[in-house]
Formats: structure tokens, sequence, C-alpha cells
């Protein structure tokens, strides 16, 4: 596998969702070559070693709360992800933190690691996003988009 793009979060808790949605909405709206591989990843941990070692470009998507006005959308790059990740509290942020350094003491960290963070509106207890994180998934998932094609992978519409 060339290329995961993972999506990470708990549908269960409203905006937390955001990264396995914009996963879900990748694949259902985009044909992606068999060197791109999705997965919704929710809080999982440990048992996504094996993909992330076998990938050489993660793309990680999930919500990012970092006090910013709900749905700012930002990229972290390659060594900034587990440092920002460590600052987490969620519980699948430090899983995903653990995995990657794991991947470290294997050797088998990606070469390129992306993570696109959405700040959430509400972590209620609750199915589906806010309106806010709604419209903030599309430019995430453009900006996934745009990531895989200057990667090289060829994207295209459904």
């Amino acid at each position: 596998m060339e290329t995961l793009v993972l999506g990470i979060g708990n549908l269960l808790l409203s905006d937390e969702g955001v990264g396995c949605r914009c996963v879900e909405e990748l694949e259902r709206r985009y044909v992606l070559p068999p060197a791109v591989t999705c997965v919704d990843g929710g809080t999982a941990g440990f048992e996504l070693l094996p993909l992330i070692e076998d990938a050489q470009t993660l793309i990680i998507i999930d919500a990012l709360k970092d006090g910013r006005p709900p749905g700012t959308l930002v990229l972290v790059e390659d060594e900034a992800v587990p440092r920002l990740m460590l600052t987490r509290t969620s519980p699948h942020q430090i899983g995903i933190c653990e995995v990657l350094a794991t991947a470290q003491l294997t050797g088998k960290v990606p070469q390129r690691l992306l993570l696109f963070g959405i700040e959430p509106k509400t972590l209620e207890v609750a199915m589906g996003l806010s309106p806010e994180i709604s419209q903030a998934l599309e430019k995430a998932l453009d900006a996934v988009v745009s990531s895989l094609r200057d990667l090289g992978h060829a994207v295209s519409a459904r």
C-alpha cells in the first residue's frame, strides 16, 4: 500500500466523528487508485499498526480541539503530527500516538505524515455533525483530494 487515508473519531460524540465521515465521503464521491486505501479507524489503536507500517504516506483526518473557531481546518505535517497528538485528551489520539511511536521503534513509520484537523463545535453525545462541521468536512475533503493528487495519485469524481 502506498497511501493510507485514515479517518479517526467517535461517531457517538457529534463532531468528534468528522474524520470517519470524511473518509466515508471520500470513498463515496471519488474513484481512488489501488495504491490508496481508505480506513475508518474509529477509536481503534494498535489494530491499525499493520496498516500504518505498510503505508509510505499516512493521511489522518480527525477532529482537532485547539481553541480555534469551529470548522477551522489545519494541516500538520511529518514529525509535528505525533507531537501534536500527544497534547490531545481523547482516547483515540493517545492510541494513534502510541501506534505511531511503535511504528517508529520498528523502523516502519510512513515516510510522510499528514494530519488534517478540524476544530469541532460540539463533542456532546449525538449522532451527526453540526452544520459548521458539515461545511468544514467539504473543505477537508477538497484538501485531502488535492494532497492525494499532489502525491501523484489519479483521483477522479464519481
